[in-house]
């Protein structure tokens, strides 16, 4: 396809070793040939090399920066277009100097994504692949990483074409059956489609089944610490984070709003939100505090409760079980390094399924313990499987669920006996769904939306 020239600072913007300014299109080679002075033209020289030299303001000869320029001629490229980045010193002033000058001859500043986008234009990447670009760029823990590389590479790509071709053989079988009805296959024609479409649903609920781990490694899993004032919930969040980041202090009610803190638990990201001590108080600050802890539990994937072992259990401990009950949720007994005051049978019984861990966050002891049950409630040693191609995206999730939904309507057709071209619909239908996942049949709009979401240079 053919697009404008693009330009765009592709590196965080601050002080840093270095900056590039990336430019792809036609005019790359000519726009950035007005600016850089070296050795030889960059007209000249060979795809996939470097090259040492300056960027000069032509208008009054000035030097704006000492660099290095990559060459990549089209179609061997990200883009498949021909594309020029200049390595420039990592300063706001000489990126911005660079970009502005490549816009001055002649390209145009890249929309968020743009690049991406070309990729997925040209045919250099399906749209699931780009997909998985944003999350390789969003991701907080290696197992995220390694996720979103299988996406980048195509392991989804692959799986969704080989059911989108099982469903197409399908139904070319029927298209044959209703063209040419005096061959009489119309039975053997049932048998072939039910036996396809039974294959692609089970299929698609095993790429389903692993979803919600790859959902948990791309988004994090939001968990949020619960319990009385003065339990240990702030000295919790900084045993997980290893650094202080919540005022800890012997004066109950310290906690006045919601922390929110990233953490890499054995590869699960956790989203880790620190509330006030959820109890009855005049204080209005706190009280409102306590208003925003009872609404972010109600929205936790995760919730970690956690009591005083030195304290018998209160009336509010038991509101905190009750409110925590339908959440998957681990029970933390904390203060261990002091006297039992608490009814431990009592503890078991309202913790029910929920695993029970003992720690002294004063002494450090506990967190590997409670890493490990974080793990086990999540994930079940399939984690490791690196056969598994792992559907993270919510917007592929979606689509499976309706896929599966529409072709399990094609077998209980078949089962009722409806004709086969009625059956037919269902089974175009979700090779149409499976379609949209990769972008094969995805509207403009669509593709617009998802691209907007990348960072400006991608």
């Amino acid at each position: 396809m053919e697009f404008d020239t693009i330009a765009a600072i592709s590196t965080p913007m601050g002080e840093g070793a270095i900056g590039i300014v990336r430019i792809s299109g036609d005019q790359a080679l000519d726009i950035a040939d007005q600016i850089y002075v070296g050795r030889h033209s960059l007209k000249e020289v060979s795809s996939h090399t470097i090259h040492y030299g300056h960027i000069k303001d032509l208008d009054n000869d000035e030097v704006v920066d000492e660099v290095m320029v990559t060459v990549l001629h089209a179609p061997k490229t990200f883009t498949r277009e021909t594309i020029v980045e200049i390595n420039c010193h990592g300063g706001i002033v000489p990126l911005n100097r660079v970009l502005q000058l490549s816009l001055r001859y002649g390209a145009r500043i890249a929309e968020p994504g743009e690049f991406t986008k070309r990729a997925f234009m040209n045919g250099r990447i399906d749209l699931s692949q780009a997909e998985g670009v944003m999350d390789l760029i969003r991701a907080k823990t290696d197992r995220a990483m390694n996720v979103a590389m299988s996406q980048v590479k195509g392991r989804l790509k692959t799986k969704i074409e080989s059911l989108r071709q099982a469903l197409l053989e399908t139904v070319a079988h029927v298209e044959v059956n209703i063209d040419y009805p005096e061959y009489d296959a119309e039975e053997m024609t049932s048998d072939i489609l039910r036996e396809r479409a039974s294959y692609v649903e089970k299929e698609i609920e095993k790429l389903l089944r692993m979803s919600q781990q790859g959902k948990i490694l791309r988004e994090g899993l939001s968990t949020v610490i619960i319990g009385r004032p003065n339990v240990g919930k702030s000295s919790l969040l900084n045993s997980l984070v290893n650094e202080k980041k919540a005022i800890v202090t012997d004066v109950p009610g310290t906690t006045r709003d919601v922390i929110e803190e990233y953490v890499n638990i054995r590869g699960v990201p956790l989203r880790l939100l620190d509330t006030a001590g959820i109890r009855e108080t005049e204080d209005v600050v706190e009280k409102i505090g306590v208003e925003r802890s009872r609404e972010v539990v109600k929205e936790a994937e995760l919730v970690l409760l956690v009591l005083n072992h030195h304290e018998p259990l209160t009336e509010e401990d038991e509101q905190l079980f009750s409110i925590s009950e339908h959440r998957d949720r681990i029970v933390i007994m904390n203060k261990t390094d002091q006297d039992q005051k608490i009814d431990m049978d009592a503890v078991y019984e309202k913790a029910g399924s929920s695993p029970v861990i003992s720690t002294s966050l004063i002494e450090d002891k506990g967190i590997e313990q409670l890493e490990e049950a974080i793990a086990n409630l999540f994930f079940t040693g399939e984690l490791e499987a690196e056969d598994f191609t792992y559907v993270s995206n919510s917007r592929h999730i979606a689509l499976l669920h309706q896929a599966k939904d529409t072709v399990a309507q094609a077998t209980t057709a078949l089962d009722e006996g409806l004709p086969l071209d009625m059956v037919q619909i269902d089974v175009t239908r979700t090779w149409e769904l499976l379609g949209e996942i990769i972008g094969d049949s995805v509207n403009e709009s669509l593709i617009d939306q998802l691209f907007s979401q990348f960072c400006l240079g991608k």
